[in-house]
């Protein structure tokens, strides 16, 4: 983490939902939570930048072909249209490079990261930008080139149902945090962090209760990561 007050931090929300769910009727609850994280993190750190990316509102283009081509093609070999079929994908990972601190907001779908979430995963996870891939490498020819960057990621998600947390009735279910933690750590950020509202679809004072529960989880978290 770099000194206090000078960190960057990129915000990124995935949710389908326009607004949030404190200011727009059936607005996102993980827009709430990130923008409370930011709000909180802001306040105590005026110095810092805030990078911000909607993939909910404006998805990355999915991977193609072309695409794949593209990104395994030597820089200085690459032809116009290569450049400009990653030209999304860079400036995506140079957000991503430029950050001490990812906030991502990605609520469950169907089990899952929304697909706005997986196209955002699938234009950073590049070789030679954030991991390197070596086929005569013994062992291993894979490695992540963000490992020494100290860069966290916090998840703020949200569910129709309840008990996917760890240990409780639907947590084998849950292939959010651990999908979004499995590809972050591939390219090297480790330092994770996660939280939910829980009981979206039933609407009643047991959603209300998760609410209030994960924004004070978000204001505690804030602490805790901006204390030496």
């Amino acid at each position: 983490m770099e000194l206090f007050g000078m960190t960057t931090l990129l915000h990124i929300d995935a949710s389908a939902r326009p607004g949030s769910s404190d200011t727009t009727a059936y607005g996102s609850h993980t827009r709430r939570l990130t923008a409370r994280f930011v709000r909180q993190w802001v306040a105590t750190q005026p110095g810092a930048k805030v990078i911000y990316r909607d993939v909910g509102m404006e998805p990355p283009p999915p991977v193609s072909g072309r695409w794949i081509h593209a990104a395994f093609t030597p820089e200085p070999a690459r032809e116009a249209w290569m450049k400009e079929v990653l030209r999304v994908s860079d400036m995506l990972v140079g957000e991503l490079l430029e950050a001490d601190l990812i906030v991502a907001g990605v609520p469950m779908y169907n089990f899952g990261p929304p697909a706005q979430f997986k196209a955002y995963i699938d234009n950073i996870v590049r070789v030679g930008r954030t991991f390197g891939f070596d086929r005569s490498r013994a062992g291993d020819p894979y490695w992540p080139l963000l490992a020494d960057a100290g860069k966290r990621l916090v998840i703020l998600s949200s569910r129709g149902d309840h008990g996917y947390a760890e240990g409780q009735r639907l947590s084998d279910r849950n292939h959010v945090e651990a999908s979004v933690r499995t590809a972050f750590a591939y390219i090297g950020v480790t330092d994770t962090h996660s939280l939910a509202v829980e009981y979206d679809e039933f609407g009643d004072r047991r959603l209300a209760d998760s609410i209030s529960q994960a924004e004070a989880a978000v204001d505690e978290l804030v602490v805790a990561l901006i204390r030496p």
